[in-house]
């Protein structure tokens, strides 16, 4: 977090609409740039959250299905990370081997 103190508050007509005291505190995100480049590209085009959304429910169901829609086996972070790469990785591998087809995979795989 990054703190911004100013003193122009005591002159500006505005000081009882934004602070009470004799400065005003402002608190910002050192990444807080990049959230509102995303909020901006999406208020520009407000369709994309709606197509993200159509995209990856798909896959994220698959995998909850395939983890038995509940909960992940594993305790502490790290675990849980591999336990998810790992579904990641075995969703990959299916969809390649639908799309692709197991011998191009098998060929590719020993190339």
């Amino acid at each position: 977090m990054r703190i911004y103190l100013t003193k122009a508050c005591r002159t500006c007509p505005f000081k009882d609409q934004c602070t009470r005291s004799n400065e005003r505190r402002i608190k910002r995100w050192e990444h807080e740039h990049v959230v509102e480049a995303a909020q901006m590209r999406l208020d520009q085009n407000p369709q994309a959250m709606r197509v993200r959304r159509e995209t990856v429910e798909h896959p994220f169901a698959t995998l909850k299905m395939r983890m038995g829609a509940t909960h992940f086996l594993m305790k502490r972070l790290p675990n849980v990370a591999t336990e998810m790469a790992l579904n990641v990785l075995a969703y990959n591998l299916t969809r390649v081997m639908n799309i692709v087809g197991i011998k191009p995979l098998l060929v590719t795989i020993r190339a």
